[in-house]
């Protein structure tokens, strides 16, 4: 092979992964904003078609949202959005309890003012989001704050299981949630930047540990029936 050749092999490989990254993005947030809803199929030979590209890419793609839970994966019966149960919703709480809280001090310390506005504009969207009755966008926001604020932490490798978390929160809300709440008060964002920004890393940490617990306690176990999503609406406009 020429190095003509090599370089363009290497420029067209490196276009097919920015592409299918850009797929898994796409559906990724179509399951974490509820256009996908908890339960829905997720057929590959519809996903090729409306994205376009072959039922390995998808395939691919799907196993990798399997690895972060947000689909599973069955034997002849293909993919579908995951239903997480009562038992795995207490779990993710448990560990987010865990996490985040234990995050506090560190963020905290780090904590400046730039970071405290940016975390204030989040909070904000997010209020505005559930005044415009834009539930799915609401929750989508208040797991960017809580990633965001992991992320400030400074240690990374945390920062990405929190994400994966909230990302499996998401589709918790989702699922038992009430719609226009959240399960915690609208200014519990707002207050727990006031003790970070204070340097308060142990009344930040007790205070994310009561908005944590406040959401579990909002949730409602009540069982939806499985959905079949129209893919072209969601993802062909």
């Amino acid at each position: 092979m020429s190095d003509a050749q090599a370089v363009k092999r290497s420029a067209s490989k490196a276009e097919g992964d920015e592409r299918h990254e850009a797929i898994y993005r796409a559906v990724s947030d179509a399951i974490v904003e509820q256009r996908l809803k908890p339960g829905a199929r997720l057929r590959e030979d519809a996903l090729a078609d409306v994205f376009g590209i072959s039922r390995t890419g998808i395939r691919k793609i799907l196993q990798r949202l399997a690895l972060e839970q947000l689909v599973t994966l069955t034997p002849r019966r293909g993919a579908s959005v995951t239903r997480p149960t009562a038992d795995e919703a207490k779990d993710v709480f448990d560990a987010r309890q865990l996490i985040e809280c234990g995050l506090m001090p560190d963020v905290a310390r780090r904590m400046g003012e730039k970071e405290a506005a940016e975390l204030r504009d989040m909070a904000k969207r997010e209020r505005q989001a559930l005044r415009n009755g834009e539930q799915s966008v609401a929750i989508r926001l208040s797991a960017d704050f809580h990633v965001r604020i992991a992320q400030l932490s400074g240690n990374a490798t945390l920062a990405a299981f929190v994400e994966s978390l909230c990302s499996r929160s998401s589709l918790i809300l989702a699922v038992y949630g009430h719609p226009g709440h959240l399960g915690c008060e609208s200014h519990d964002h707002d207050d727990l930047v006031g003790y970070l920004e204070t340097g308060n890393g142990e009344r930040a940490s007790a205070f994310m540990s009561r908005h944590l617990k406040a959401i579990e306690a909002s949730l409602s176990m009540v069982e939806e029936e499985e959905n079949v999503p129209d893919l072209q609406q969601i993802f062909g406009g």
